[in-house]
Parts: structure tokens; C-alpha cells; sequence
């Protein structure tokens, strides 16, 4: 069994590693990302926060049960994202709403708030599938991600063990 430090060592690397691949698929294989791909990403970075902050400070079961919560917190959010995403590319062609303008302009027009509400609501751009892999698409992979490196971080930080 590795020690809690250890675990959240590897949760944190483990999201690097998806990040790395995220925007590899962006700046080399030349795929645009959509809103959602965006917000997974902010998700996922979080994640990766809350398991680095986990590992500097990982001794104590009161240290363990907030990290185990962080953890929960920022999984949950990224699974939230990644099902929604995965849910509209299951929609019949044509049946999603474009996503409308680009992130960057509706944030200077909207608050935040209103922003992620227009981006779950909407999501034409969204439901193209431009990669898959085992028959999965690149959404469906960050939700299989979220879930084991979730589970994986609050139950390292739930153990009695330091």
C-alpha cells in the first residue's frame, strides 16, 4: 500500500499527465477545444491542486479528511463536466444548439456565472467527436479518469495510514 504522500504524489502527476495530453491533442494534433474541453481542463488542473496541496501537507487525519474532500469536490465537478460533455456528443446530429461565441468574448461580456450557465446549456461544437480511442471519445476518458483518480484520492486520504 503506498503512504498517503505517495498516493497524492501520484494523483497530482496523474493529472499533469492528463493536462499534457490535453494540450498535446491542442497545440500538436491541431484539435480545437471546445467550451467544455475548457472547463474540464480548469477541473482537472483544480484537481491537481488539491492533490499537490495534499501531498505537502499530507500527515493527520483532519489533513487527510479536507484533502479527501478537496479531492471530491474537484472530481465531482470534473465528472459533472465530462458527463455533460459525453451526453450531448450522444445526441442525434443537429438536435445540440451551436455553442455560440467564443469563451474569451462572452466572458467580457457576461459575468462568470452566466458564462458556464450558456456553456452547459448550449454545446453544438460540443457534440463533434474528433478523436476516440478503444471506441471512447476524448470526453468519455477524462470522465473514466475523474472517477479512479477520484475514488483513488479520497480513499488515500481517508486511511488511518499517513
Amino acid at each position: 500500500m503506498p503512504s498517503r504522500r505517495f498516493g497524492n504524489w501520484l494523483g497530482f502527476l496523474a493529472c499533469i499527465v492528463a493536462l499534457s495530453a490535453a494540450f498535446y491533442s491542442q497545440y500538436v494534433l491541431e484539435m480545437q477545444p471546445c467550451h467544455l474541453c475548457i472547463f474540464q481542463r480548469v477541473t482537472v488542473a483544480a484537481m491537481g491542486v488539491a492533490f499537490l496541496f495534499a501531498a505537502l501537507h499530507s500527515n493527520g487525519r483532519l489533513r487527510g479528511a479536507i484533502y479527501a474532500g478537496l479531492i471530491a469536490m474537484t472530481g465531482l465537478a470534473t465528472l459533472v463536466t465530462s458527463g455533460r460533455h459525453v451526453w450531448i456528443q450522444m445526441q442525434p446530429p443537429g438536435s445540440i444548439a451551436s455553442c455560440g461565441a467564443d469563451l474569451d468574448f462572452m466572458l467580457e461580456l457576461f459575468p462568470v456565472t452566466e458564462v458556464i450557465m450558456k456553456v452547459f446549456k448550449a454545446g453544438g461544437e460540443c457534440a463533434k467527436v474528433d478523436f476516440t480511442l478503444l471506441g471512447l471519445s476524448m470526453p468519455a476518458w477524462v470522465f473514466v479518469f475523474a472517477l479512479v483518480v477520484t475514488v483513488g484520492g479520497v480513499w488515500i486520504n481517508l486511511r488511518t495510514r499517513a
